[in-house]
């Protein structure tokens, strides 16, 4: 790997990087220098392809299949990431539930296993990753949503947890200052992805899925936004919500 690429010489943890936005921001790290550990419930075709697509890019990856909202799983994957790569200095958590159900339709299951996923993998991830992260090098990135600040229709679940992120990320990044570790939350409008596709229309949607731009974003988009904060070029950004969504928070 180039040594005067922006990320070289440090190793990235990416939950959900094997699809959608996960997978764009994998291949960006490693496109910038990163060593990259990509995360996913399971091996599959999803996670070849990931780790092909690195290596084609002379990058280094592997893939370590884990629920994190476990957190002796989570121990795991930290442990087996310091082992190979020798500690971990930038985390984006870009895993995500995406359920579509009313308050009355959702079961206290559904909604523990949404936060599971999108919330308390997020704590568990950072509490295990900042023991191993270097001075000055430490970035927290956490991918919530324009709908934590706007809400949306039989989402409550899943808006919650996308809320519950910005206030982690904003604490963490009190809490984790001294020790020069910038926390920060990326805030996608609808970006084309399968998973986008999957979820199909929301009912009773208050704003729509129109951008003003017109159209929708690209995995590449949010990538591009993490590069930037995880390289030296965002060291003095902290505590903040990049808005990456064709203006749809505009006015909220």
């Amino acid at each position: 790997m180039n040594a005067t690429l922006p990320l070289s010489g440090r190793t990235a943890l990416i939950t959900g990087g094997t699809r959608n936005i996960g997978k764009g921001v994998a291949l960006h790290l490693a496109k910038l220098g990163a060593n990259v550990c990509i995360n996913s419930r399971q091996k599959d075709a999803d996670s070849e392809k990931t780790l092909a697509l690195i290596a084609e890019l002379n990058g280094k990856a592997f893939h370590f299949p884990a629920n994190i909202a476990d957190e002796d799983n989570v121990n795991q994957m930290v442990k087996q990431t310091v082992a190979q790569f020798g500690g971990v200095d930038i985390f984006v958590h870009s895993a995500g539930i995406r359920r579509v159900n009313s308050l009355l339709e959702t079961s206290l299951k559904e909604w523990r296993e949404v936060m599971g996923t999108n919330l308390d993998a997020a704590f568990l991830c950072s509490k295990a990753v900042v023991p191993h992260m270097k001075p000055k090098m430490g970035r927290l990135i956490y991918v919530s949503g324009v709908s934590a600040f706007r809400g949306s229709s039989h989402r409550a679940h899943v808006v919650a947890s996308k809320a519950g992120l910005v206030g982690l990320a904003r604490s963490l990044a009190i809490e984790l200052g001294e020790q020069q570790i910038t926390v920060n939350c990326i805030a996608p409008g609808p970006i084309d992805t399968v998973r986008a596709a999957e979820t199909g229309n929301i009912p009773h949607h208050p704003y729509g899925m129109e951008t003003m731009l017109g159209h929708k974003g690209e995995a590449h988009d949010i990538a591009a936004m993490v590069g930037f904060l995880a390289s030296d070029e965002g060291k003095f950004i902290t505590g903040q919500v990049m808005h990456v969504n064709g203006g749809m928070h505009f006015g909220s």
